[in-house]
């Protein structure tokens, strides 16, 4: 009798211990979960803020270097449509078809010293200087949730309720080359020398 009962006790025990790692395994992944969509957020708003800015580049462009439509064009429409995308594979490839129209607009910008002098436009390109900045350390912050989230749903013995829960890898944000992510920088001194 004796036996039956410390049996039982250590099955109760045993028992506990299994919900108390259920539930500390729950709450991992939702906590993990919910740093992925926060630091996804922070890279739809440093987007967005890039994305507004892109139409004033346009038009300070635009006024000096009118004949130059197919460039500006190509610039806001690839403006719009990574403004449009919504998955992370999608986005990426926008993304990456903005940042080349950018290119051609500052390379551009080089023909046109009294652009390159223009006030409006240096505070423009310091703001996209300043988001691309922000923008990459959002992408770092992401990247190092989805690899935290990744393991948490992939490693045993945490895959286990993570299975049960549905809950799958996320894929990282990142861009093919790392020249691609920079803004074109232009020498503004040459002008003032």
């Amino acid at each position: 009798m004796t036996l039956a009962v410390g049996n039982e006790i250590w099955l109760f025990a045993a028992g506990g211990l299994i919900v108390v790692w259920f539930v500390w395994t729950w709450n991992a992944l939702v906590r993990h979960g919910n740093k992925v969509r926060e630091a996804y957020s922070g890279i739809d708003v440093q987007l967005k803020r890039r994305h507004d800015l892109v139409p004033n580049l346009v038009r300070t462009v635009k006024a000096y270097a009118s004949h130059e439509q197919e460039t500006l064009e190509s610039v806001v429409e690839a403006r719009n449509a990574a403004a449009d995308a919504e998955q992370i594979p999608d986005r990426e490839a926008r993304e990456r078809s903005l940042q080349k129209s950018l290119g051609k607009l500052f390379a551009l910008v080089e023909a046109y010293p009294e652009l390159k002098a223009d006030k409006n436009f240096r505070a423009l390109h310091g703001d996209l200087v300043e988001i691309e900045d922000a923008l990459q350390y959002a992408r770092r912050y992401y990247n190092g949730t989805v690899r935290d989230w990744n393991n948490l749903v992939e490693r045993i013995p945490s895959n286990v309720v993570a299975g049960l829960a549905g809950k799958k890898t996320e894929p990282f944000f990142q861009l093919d080359d790392a020249d691609e992510a920079a803004v074109p920088r232009i020498d503004f001194d040459e002008e003032e020398a």
